[in-house]
């Protein structure tokens, strides 16, 4: 049986039946947004209460799993773990969009990992606030120190917006 896929005989047309599940497995990749990556060769947990309402079967709780991906400003590798709350509808005729499909008396997680992973990803993660990223004269990473470049100058076509900006700082 696959990991995500749960027995809920015991919760459906049962109004106000619950139960807690945890369930973990690995999803099926790769999983890619712009340049963040899900890591799959790690775990996926879901940690939901399964509660009978008279629409179907809804699943409150969370979702973790790993990232990773490169920093924005300055390449280097970052990773991470993502935790995202959840609370969707499983229904005997599902809606497109709006809930997930209710198996007869099983329900399959694993869509509902994968949806609130993607969606919580970071599209331009960086590895701390305070990176100074490449220079863009030599492309030395400027978190290990001054590259030697002379500071680039202003284009003389930004000017009036300069000035602009300064004189609101004053």
């Amino acid at each position: 049986m696959k990991p995500f896929v749960v027995n809920v005989a015991d919760l459906v047309y049962k109004p106000g039946a619950r139960r807690r599940e945890r369930v973990e497995g690995r999803l099926p990749g790769p999983i890619i947004v712009v340049d963040s990556a899900l890591r799959t060769e790690v775990p996926v947990v879901v940690d939901t209460v399964l509660e009978w309402v008279s629409d179907g079967l809804l699943a409150t709780g969370t979702v973790e799993g790993a990232w990773e991906g490169p920093c924005r400003r300055c390449l280097r590798p970052v990773q991470g773990t993502l935790r995202v709350d959840v609370q969707e509808l499983f229904e005997s005729t599902p809606r497109d969009g709006e809930s997930y499909p209710l198996g007869h008396d099983r329900v399959d997680l694993e869509p509902l990992a994968r949806e609130s992973l993607i969606l919580d990803l970071p599209l331009a993660p960086v590895c701390s606030e305070d990176c100074r990223g490449l220079c863009p004269a030599c492309g030395a990473d400027l978190n290990a120190g001054d590259c030697g470049c002379p500071p680039a100058t202003a284009d003389v076509r930004w000017a009036a917006l300069d000035v602009l900006r300064l004189s609101g700082e004053e």
